[in-house]
């Protein structure tokens, strides 16, 4: 068996002897929507530190759980606290929360992050839905032995993102009279933030945002043929794109101040997706 599967299957037996809670769709918390899975109706709530094998988010502001609950009528597992390849953990083990919550039952995935928008039409605070990725900034989370019990050797990635999905993203937006740009995310290793060449490139690739996380662990859905969705909070302006500095406060104080907007969106996307 191979060696990834069998650290997942440890993983899996360890949350299965605390609770047999069966997802239908899950949910990873980006920056400024940490405590938005203390507000579901929670059946039960797991740390990372309880399960065996499973790898520690050390980000502030990330709290570290899996959260059981209920969002309306379905039945979802909401990742407290993303792992980040960052952190020094192997691809393998970034993406390990995600392949996990599919095994336990979830056939949907919804991400969201904080970016920095590379796009010029983009302000601070706007959302972004994801409509592709570029993921050729860090390494892929399929290389190396194929894990045949999740997924193919070549699986397709023309529609990593469900139009489905999207479609619904957008009507919610509307309906709640929240503005939604559309746009393609890259993913570059952090933790530093991004040189103004470096933006310059991933302009000139078709990116319009930027960031750190989401797309690892949409490939990895993907290959399980989970079907997934994505949004960005649009938290900075990319580096070059104006003469303001970078840093985490700013980061975290946009995404605060947007939080009660996303929160409605997710809660009105979980319940229609």
């Amino acid at each position: 068996m191979n060696e990834i599967y069998k650290k997942l299957a440890v993983c899996l037996e360890s949350v299965r002897a605390k609770t047999k809670f069966e997802p239908k769709a899950a949910l990873i918390l980006g920056s400024g929507l940490g405590d938005y899975a203390d507000e579901i109706q929670i059946e039960q709530t797991i740390d990372y530190t309880d399960i065996t094998g499973f790898p520690v988010s050390t980000v502030a502001g990330h709290k570290g759980r899996f959260v059981f609950g209920c969002v309306g009528d379905v039945p979802v597992v909401i990742m407290q606290g993303r792992v980040h390849y960052y952190e020094g953990y192997p691809m393998s083990d970034v993406v390990l929360p995600t392949r996990l919550m599919g095994m336990m039952g979830a056939k949907k995935l919804m991400l969201t992050n904080a970016a920095g928008g590379m796009n010029p039409d983009y302000q601070p605070g706007d959302f972004m839905l994801i409509t592709d990725h570029i993921t050729t900034g860090i390494p892929s989370p399929l290389i190396g032995e194929n894990i045949d019990e999740l997924g193919v050797r070549f699986p397709d990635m023309s529609e990593v993102y469900s139009s489905a999905l999207r479609e619904v993203i957008k009507k919610e937006a509307a309906n709640l009279g929240i503005r939604m740009q559309e746009g393609v995310y890259v993913q570059l290793t952090g933790p530093a933030y991004e040189t103004p060449a470096e933006i310059r490139m991933c302009r000139n690739w078709g990116g319009d945002a930027v960031g750190m996380s989401t797309a690892c662990e949409a490939m990895a859905a993907r290959h399980m043929g989970m079907e997934v969705c994505g949004i960005s909070c649009i938290t900075n302006l990319a580096a070059g794109m104006s003469s303001q500095q970078l840093d985490h406060k700013e980061v975290q104080e946009t995404a605060d101040r947007v939080a009660g907007q996303f929160k409605q969106l997710v809660t009105a996307v979980l319940q229609n997706m």
